[in-house]
């Protein structure tokens, strides 16, 4: 963590001596887990990284990844909520300001997301696995019909799959 903050100080302190002017240093949490790899909280001056990217990639992550925030946090800053997130002013402080690509998504392996199926079937088939949003308004009374034999449709079982 004391590399992340201290690229962080890096990228305010360069963006402080451009613009000539305090920017208010963000919280800084790493408990953000899944696909991203960073979050920036505009409206809270709040930060999210990604531990396990973070742990797997440091030296990009630190280079192209906290810089990447920050630049959102100083544009919305300096420009207003107005502006894209990844628009001409974040694109100008990337590339200008951090000298880096302005680049919108990492290339960070992401391990693979485990995902439940949940099983139906009716008299006559087996049917393609609800999605877990389709399985919940199921149990909050929804139902479904066979579109071959016209019968109900019911829960079998789920299984994970990894």
């Amino acid at each position: 963590m004391d590399q992340l903050m201290q690229r962080l100080e890096d990228c305010y302190r360069l963006a402080e001596q451009h613009f000539g002017r305090h920017f208010p240093r963000p919280r800084v949490d790493l408990d953000l887990r899944g696909q991203r790899a960073g979050v920036a909280y505009l409206n809270d001056n709040r930060l999210r990284f990604n531990a396990l990217m973070y742990r797997q990639n440091s030296a990009d992550f630190l280079r192209q990844t906290v810089a990447h925030e920050v630049a959102h946090l100083i544009a919305h800053q300096l420009y207003g909520p107005r502006i894209k997130p990844h628009g001409r002013e974040w694109q100008g402080l990337m590339t200008h300001l951090y000298g880096l690509p302005a680049q919108r998504c990492h290339t960070y392996q992401v391990p693979r997301r485990r995902s439940t199926q949940y099983l139906y079937r009716c008299g006559c088939a087996e049917h393609l696995p609800f999605t877990a949003q389709r399985h919940a308004w199921v149990t909050k009374g929804r139902q479904y019909l066979c579109r071959r034999c016209g019968n109900l449709l019911h829960f079998t079982g789920q299984q994970t799959q990894t």
